[in-house]
C-alpha cells in the first residue's frame, strides 16, 4: 500500500512562492534554521516522515526555512521541549495545548477546525434513559483517558447535568469497543465523539438509537507555536503561510495518515485561530473534576 498520495505540488509551489517572495525573505531573516515541529500522536521519526514529509518539504519551499521533524515519546516530553525551546512546534490537539499553556506562554501557528468535532451520548431510541440527569446508576461506556472529546467533554456534560460522574455513574472506559459494548447491550449509554454517533448506526442498522446530548462544535486541533520565537518571526511565518494556505492544505492532507483524519471530517485550516477559544477545555476539565497534567 502506497504511503503517500500524488499531488502535483510542484507548479503550484513555484506560482505560489512568486507571489510571496517578500514573506518568504522576511522568515528566512527573522526566524531561526531549522525550525523543528513534533506531533503528540506519533512517535518515531519514520512515522513522522510518513505522516509529515510532504508538509515538510512544501513548508521549506514556501518559507525558505527548514522544517526538521523532531520525535516525542508523549505530551508531557512535548510541552517539556516547547518549554525548553527544543522544539518550535507541536502539532496539538486541545487538550496539549491547555496543558502547555500551564507549562509557559504559547502562541498557536494555525489550527485544523473539525465542524463536526464534538462530543455526544448515545442511547437505544427503547430506553428509558430522557436525560443525562437519568444515567445516575447505569452503566455508560467513554472512549480513552484524557481524550478530548470522548472522556473530557463527556464528564463536563455529565457534572453539568447535576451528576458526580465518579460517584452517580459507573463509567468503563471502553476505548475502541466503546460502540460495541453500546450495541451489545452492555452498558445504558456511550459518550464519545459526535463522529461515534455517526459509526452505531452504521455498524447496527437493523437498530434505532437515540441521541441523548451533545456539546457545540469544539476547538480545532492547533500547531501550537512557543512564544518565545520572536515576534517578527512569528508573524511572517503566518503571513507567508496563510498566503498559500491551499498548498500547504495539500501538501498536510496528502498522506494517508492525516487525510483519513481531517479529510473525511471536512475539516479545514484557519489561520486566524485565537488562543482564548481554548479556554473552555480548560473549563471542561475542571467541572469533570480532572487534573490536566492527568
Amino acid at each position: 500500500m502506497k504511503k503517500f498520495r500524488s499531488l502535483a505540488l510542484p507548479v503550484a509551489i513555484t506560482v505560489s512562492l512568486l507571489a510571496g517572495s517578500v514573506s518568504a525573505q522576511s522568515v528566512i531573516e527573522t526566524c531561526p534554521a531549522p525550525l523543528r515541529m513534533a506531533d503528540t500522536g506519533i512517535e518515531g521519526i519514520g512515522d513522522l516522515t510518513e505522516a509529515f514529509g510532504p508538509f515538510a518539504e512544501t513548508f521549506e519551499e514556501l518559507t525558505g526555512v527548514e522544517l526538521a521533524l523532531y520525535s516525542l515519546s508523549n505530551r508531557t516530553a512535548a510541552g517539556t521541549a516547547l518549554q525548553f525551546d527544543e522544539v518550535e512546534f507541536v502539532f496539538a490537539g486541545p487538550s496539549e495545548f491547555v496543558l502547555f499553556q500551564q507549562l509557559a506562554e504559547m502562541d498557536i501557528l494555525f489550527s485544523v477546525v473539525r465542524p463536526n468535532y464534538g462530543s455526544s451520548f448515545v442511547v437505544k431510541a427503547d430506553s428509558d434513559i430522557q436525560t443525562l440527569a437519568d444515567l445516575a446508576g447505569r452503566r455508560v461506556a467513554l472512549k480513552d483517558v484524557g481524550s478530548t472529546s470522548g472522556h473530557i467533554f463527556p464528564m463536563m456534560l455529565l457534572a453539568e447535568a447535576g451528576l458526580d460522574p465518579d460517584r452517580d455513574v459507573d463509567i468503563i472506559m471502553a476505548g475502541d469497543a466503546r460502540i460495541q459494548v453500546l450495541i451489545n447491550g452492555d452498558v445504558d449509554a456511550m459518550g464519545g465523539g459526535n463522529k461515534d454517533w455517526d459509526a452505531v448506526r452504521k455498524q447496527d442498522p437493523d437498530t434505532e438509537y437515540r441521541l441523548l446530548a451533545q456539546t457545540d462544535t469544539l476547538p480545532g486541533d492547533p500547531v501550537v507555536m512557543r512564544a518565545t520565537l520572536p515576534q517578527d518571526c512569528r508573524d511572517a511565518l503566518r503571513a507567508t503561510l496563510s498566503e498559500h494556505a491551499d498548498v500547504l492544505w495539500e501538501s498536510l492532507t496528502a498522506t494517508e495518515r492525516n487525510a483519513d483524519k481531517f479529510i473525511e471530517r471536512d475539516a479545514y485550516m484557519s489561520f486566524e485561530t485565537d488562543p482564548a477559544i481554548y479556554d473552555v477545555v480548560r473549563l471542561a476539565y475542571e467541572a469533570a473534576g480532572i487534573p490536566l497534567d492527568d
